[in-house]
C-alpha cells in the first residue's frame, strides 16, 4: 500500500494506548483522548495515530468525533490523512472532509489509489473542482479516471479498475513472471488473482490463477495452462448484476471487456463486497421508506430522507380511516369491535410484513424467476392459510373468554383467516407486479401492502360484524 503521508511530519513523544478493545472497534477512552488532541491542535499525535492504525479504523475514528472536532482532525492531518481512510469514510463524512482537504491534498490521494476508488472519491466533487484537481495528476491517472467517470454511477464501469495483468498468448510462464518483476510497482495493481492472456488485438482469451502459474516451469506455455473465463462484464452492466455473478460463481475477480472482446479492466472481489452491502442496507431501509441513514446524519437530511414516504403514508392511513367510518353505527352498537380492530389489522401487517420480506430478498436473490414464481406463490399462500387459521382460532378462543359471545368470537376468526390470506398473497404478488412495471420492489413496496392490509382487515371484520351481529 502506498503512503500518503508527510514524509517530514514529526513524531510525537506521546505513546498512542492501545486504542483497539476488539478487532475493527475503537475504545471510548482513546476517541476522546483524539478529541482532546484536535482541541488541542497537537498534530505530531494525530499523524502518529493515522500512520499506526488500518486505514478503515481510521475512518472509523474519524466518523465517532464530533462534527467539528471531525472537520478541525481533517484540516490538521492535510496530506497526512491515507487517501484509502477517506474512501472508507460514509458517503456524508467523505462529502465533508473532501470540503475541508485542499485541491493539492486531493490530487495527492489520487495518485496513491487505484483509478476505481480514485474515481470514486472524485465523484462526490463539484465539476469545476473536479477539473482542478485532475489537471494535478498524472495524465495517465487522469485519462483512466475520466473514463470510469463516463459510465453510469452504479455501473461496472464505475467499479473496474483500469490496472491489471495482461500477457500475450504465446507466452511463457516465465515471460509473465519476469514482466511482473522488471515492470514499474505503480504499474501493477495492489492486488491481484489471475493474469489475463490476450491476444495480439488484446481480446481476452483466457486467464491463469496466480496459484497456478507458481506450479509450472518457466518453459510451460501460458496457453496451456490457462481456464476459460467464467464471466466477462461489460462496462455498462449494472453493479448489482456484478454483484450477483461474483455470488453466483464464487469470483475472486472478473475481467471486463468491450463490446469488441478487448480487455479494459478487472473487478475484484474488495469492491464486489462494498456493493453487496449497499445494496443490501438499500433494500433494508427501502422496506422501512427511508432513503440514507447514518450516526452522523444531520436532523435536516434526516428528516428530508423519511418524510416523503410518511407523507404517502398519512394519505393512505385516511383512506382506511374511511373505510373504518363507514361502519360507525355498528362499532357505536358493538363497542368491543373497537377494541379488537387493532388486533385484526396488527397480526395481519405483521404476516404480510413477513412476506414481504422474504419475497423482496428472494427477488434480490433472483430466486423468484421462471417456475419458482408459481411455487412461491402457492408456497406463501399455504403458509398464511395455517398460520391464519391457527392465529385467528386462537384469537377467536381468547374473544370468547373476554367477552362471552361466540358470535364475536365466529366473526374476528373468520375475518382474520381471510385477512392472514390477504396479507401473504399481497406480499408476494405486490413486489412481483412492481418488478414487472419496473419498479424497485423494496422501495414501493412496504406502504402500499401494509395499507392494502389495514383496509381489507377493517372492511372484512366491520363488514362481517355488521352482517352477523346486527
Amino acid at each position: 500500500m502506498n503512503d500518503t503521508r508527510d514524509p517530514n511530519a514529526p513524531e510525537s513523544a506521546v505513546e498512542t494506548p492501545d486504542v483497539v478493545e476488539t478487532q475493527g472497534v475503537i475504545s471510548p477512552g482513546f476517541i476522546a483522548q483524539v478529541v482532546g488532541a484536535v482541541g488541542d491542535g497537537d498534530k505530531p499525535f494525530l499523524w502518529r495515530t493515522v500512520k499506526e492504525l488500518h486505514p478503515a479504523d481510521v475512518a472509523d475514528l474519524l466518523e465517532h468525533l464530533p462534527p467539528e472536532a471531525f472537520r478541525k482532525a481533517i484540516h490538521l492531518l492535510g496530506k497526512a490523512l491515507p487517501a484509502e481512510a477517506v474512501a472508507e469514510l460514509s458517503d456524508s463524512a467523505r462529502l465533508e472532509a473532501l470540503h475541508e482537504l485542499t485541491d493539492a491534498a486531493v490530487s495527492s490521494m489520487i495518485g496513491h489509489l487505484d483509478s476505481d476508488d480514485a474515481s470514486f472519491l472524485l465523484s462526490d466533487l463539484e465539476e469545476d473542482r473536479r477539473d482542478r484537481i485532475l489537471t494535478r495528476v498524472s495524465a495517465t491517472d487522469r485519462a483512466a479516471i475520466e473514463s470510469a467517470l463516463s459510465f453510469d454511477e452504479e455501473s461496472a464501469g464505475r467499479l473496474m479498475q483500469r490496472d491489471f495483468v495482461a500477457a500475450p498468448v504465446f507466452w511463457t510462464v516465465g515471460q509473465a513472471i519476469d514482466h511482473m518483476r522488471t515492470v514499474k510497482e505503480d504499474d501493477l495493481p495492489e492486488t491481484f488473482f489471475e493474469i489475463y492472456i490476450v491476444d495480439p488485438a488484446f481480446r481476452l482469451q483466457g486467464s491463469v490463477p496466480v496459484s497456478r502459474l507458481l506450479r509450472h516451469g518457466r518453459e510451460k506455455p501460458l496457453n496451456e495452462i490457462m481456464k476459460e473465463t467464467a464471466v466477462h462484464v461489460r462496462p455498462e452492466m449494472d453493479q448489482e448484476e456484478v454483484a450477483y455473478l461474483f455470488r453466483q460463481y464464487n469470483l475472486a475477480s472478473a475481467p471486463v471487456v468491450d463490446e469488441a472482446g478487448r480487455l479494459t479492466g478487472m473487478i475484484t472481489i474488495d469492491d464486489v463486497v462494498d456493493v453487496i452491502q449497499e445494496e443490501a442496507e438499500e433494500d433494508i431501509l427501502a422496506l422501512s421508506g427511508v432513503s440514507e441513514a447514518g450516526v452522523n446524519q444531520s436532523v435536516f437530511s434526516a428528516v428530508r430522507a423519511r418524510i416523503p414516504w410518511l407523507a404517502v403514508n398519512l394519505i393512505t392511513a385516511f383512506f382506511a380511516s374511511a373505510i373504518v367510518s363507514l361502519f360507525a353505527p355498528v362499532i357505536d352498537q358493538v363497542v368491543a369491535l373497537a377494541f379488537l380492530m387493532p388486533v385484526v389489522a396488527g397480526l395481519s401487517g405483521n404476516a404480510g410484513s413477513q412476506a414481504l420480506a422474504v419475497s423482496v430478498r428472494a427477488i434480490a436473490e433472483r430466486d423468484l424467476e421462471g417456475p419458482m414464481i408459481r411455487r412461491a406463490i402457492r408456497r406463501e399462500g399455504l403458509t398464511a392459510l395455517i398460520n391464519g387459521l391457527i392465529i385467528a382460532w386462537s384469537a377467536a378462543l381468547i374473544v370468547l373468554a373476554w367477552f362471552h359471545s361466540p358470535t364475536l368470537s365466529l366473526v374476528i376468526g373468520t375475518s382474520m383467516t381471510f385477512t392472514f390470506c390477504w396479507a401473504g398473497m399481497i406480499g408476494i404478488l405486490a413486489p412481483l407486479t412492481l418488478r414487472r412495471f419496473g419498479a424497485d420492489p423494496a422501495v414501493a413496496s412496504s406502504v402500499f401492502v401494509l395499507t392494502s392490509i389495514d383496509m381489507a382487515s377493517f372492511f372484512v371484520f366491520l363488514g362481517l360484524a355488521s352482517l352477523v351481529l346486527l
